[in-house]
């Protein structure tokens, strides 16, 4: 069997330290003009992005930071050994995530990073920028760290998507016996940041990596890619366009899609909170008569 590689994945050279108000789409399409083809995939990781957009701010107290950028928690855990309290919450982009995605991490002292405000907006300005620069069309995703439930550790996952579809949706599709597929829909754009973190690593100075092979997620590389971007009777009016296709916020579960809105301990104490008030709410009802006769609510005579 000969081997010929379907997906490559290489590193960007040229990105160097970024700084509050460096123009990152600017700098990035420059670092990938003589090698960017249409179809590729750009993935970035969103340290540098927050870095640009001028994310850093003062935080003497990290705990504080991550309080201002909570929405909702939705666990927490003390570390018996080190008395820390590690909290899972939803921050301002919805995302569930560890300490809400704050990072003291290679910063100065006295400072956290926050996430990119809009990380769509981020990757469309990149997209457009190495349309501009290379005239060609690609797909970017802004990636970060996140836990996963169930699981022991951590990869990376996209926050923010331009120019490419972010899932995969195989509902209605038939399996290699013939069935039809009722619930598979494929995260496509964490699946390319995860292995894009292979290659870029986390201390390697080298925060942007290329992925190319997969053209037939990115739309506009044509409708003749495959795969989702492939209709064999599809004229160039059937093809999205970047900006009509969804960003990373398409892949967050909110509301009554997120079946795993609370932590045990928080669901239990949640529930258990419910219950006593129902049941004072039940008494107070019988002690002035509402339901049933004063003194006598249990059968109403």
């Amino acid at each position: 069997m000969r081997f010929e590689p379907a997906l490559q994945i290489a590193t960007v050279d040229g990105i160097g330290e970024v700084q509050p108000g460096t123009d990152l789409p600017a700098l990035i399409a420059d670092a990938v003009a003589e090698v960017i083809e249409t179809g590729d995939i750009l993935a970035v990781t969103s340290k540098i992005v927050s870095k640009a957009e001028g994310r850093l701010v003062a935080a003497d107290d990290r705990e504080q930071a991550i309080t201002d950028q909570t929405v909702r928690l939705v666990a927490s855990r003390r570390n018996p050994e080190t008395g820390h309290v590690m909290r899972i919450v939803e921050n301002p982009l919805g995302l569930v995530m560890a300490a809400a995605g704050v990072d003291a991490s290679n910063v100065p002292e006295g400072t956290v990073l926050l996430l990119p405000e809009d990380p769509d907006a981020s990757a469309r300005a990149i997209a457009a920028a190495v349309l501009e620069r290379s005239g060609v069309c690609i797909g970017v995703i802004v990636t970060d760290t996140m836990g996963r439930a169930w699981r022991v550790g951590q990869t990376d996952a996209a926050i923010g998507a331009a120019g490419l579809h972010v899932i995969d949706d195989l509902r209605g599709s038939t399996d290699a016996n013939g069935r039809v597929l009722d619930v598979t829909v494929a995260a496509v754009a964490d699946e390319i940041a995860a292995a894009a973190d292979l290659v870029k690593g986390k201390a390697s100075g080298r925060p942007v990596a290329i992925v190319r092979g997969l053209a037939r997620l990115v739309p506009a590389a044509g409708a003749n890619a495959g795969g989702v971007a492939d209709r064999t009777d599809a004229s160039a009016d059937d093809v999205d366009t970047p900006d009509e296709l969804p960003g990373a916020a398409a892949l967050v579960r909110r509301g009554e899609g997120d079946l795993f809105r609370l932590g045990v301990e928080e669901a239990r104490a949640e529930g258990y909170a419910a219950g006593w008030a129902a049941a004072f709410a039940g008494r107070s009802a019988g002690a002035t008569g509402v339901g049933g006769s004063p003194g006598d609510e249990s059968t109403g005579a």
